[in-house]
């Protein structure tokens, strides 16, 4: 992998188990978050099965799936059968773009012509296709999910960087950007982005300017690092339409309040 243990899925954010019967060592969907390690004993514990149509949802967290030329992603299904599931990427989680079925075994997928074009999706859904599931292990068995057109995603706290309604760095954000920048020197990008992002609190228009102006005051204070030179960057902002959690709580607008450095 391109990425090594960075281009495994990181977090499990739906499960929903299909019908049909499936072994208590197969119905923990944290065993998809890993490389594969599937020993050809089914009773393992290494995947998870879906059931009959069942659903798994994953999150990239450190990284994300891009489109890069040839394989982008690759899904591991194991198990005795070779079964099949529908692939869909989002960027959000909440909007999908379906890409189709693949099937059993290490399935390859080029997003190319399908996704958007310099978009980075943080969210990969399975689902089981509700084929052949009279096993002892309903439906598709997926042991790892893989981004190889893969994008390396760092995330910092807006009330870090920022005070409230302000684009102006405070003092101790140089800190968390010094080591940000040694961080990327050592990942040896050669360009990156900057993209601000707001909560959903206050107008639509506001929060889309000020997480612009957040990610340009980022990527003004990384482009004078001399460990950064030569380095491609640019900003975004995409204000309160990619949220990462709830606006409806104090945490969740929280963790919406961010700036992303997205790279590869």
């Amino acid at each position: 992998m391109p990425q090594g243990e960075r281009s495994f899925a990181d977090v499990v954010v739906e499960y929903v188990h299909g019908t049909g019967r499936i072994e208590e060592s197969a119905r923990d969907p944290r065993a998809t978050l890993h490389a594969p390690d599937y020993s050809g004993n089914v009773d393992d514990g290494s995947f998870l099965s879906l059931g009959c149509e069942g659903t798994l949802t994953l999150q990239f967290t450190d990284n994300a799936l891009i489109n890069l030329e040839g394989p982008d992603l690759y899904a591991f299904e194991v198990g005795p059968n070779v079964e099949a599931m529908r692939l869909a990427i989002s960027a959000d989680g909440s909007s999908w773009t379906e890409l189709g079925e693949i099937s059993g075994g290490r399935a390859e997928v080029d997003i190319a012509g399908l996704g958007a074009p310099d978009e980075s999706y943080r969210f990969v859904r399975l689902t089981d296709d509700g084929i052949d599931c009279g096993t002892r292990f309903a439906g598709s068995d997926i042991d790892a999910v893989a981004a190889i057109g893969s994008t390396m995603r760092f995330v910092l706290e807006g009330e870090v960087l920022f005070g409230v309604d302000s684009a102006e760095l405070r003092g101790a954000a140089q800190a968390a950007l010094d080591a940000l920048a040694r961080d990327i020197a050592a990942a040896d990008l050669d360009r990156f982005r900057v993209v601000g992002h707001t909560d959903a609190t206050g107008a639509e228009a506001y929060n889309r300017e000020l997480s612009l102006a957040r990610a340009i005051s980022v990527r003004e204070y990384l482009d004078r690092h001399l460990e950064l030179a030569g380095v491609t960057i640019t900003a975004e902002g995409r204000g309160e339409a990619e949220p990462v959690a709830d606006n409806a709580t104090e945490v969740g607008r929280r963790q919406n309040r961010r700036v992303e450095i997205i790279g590869h």
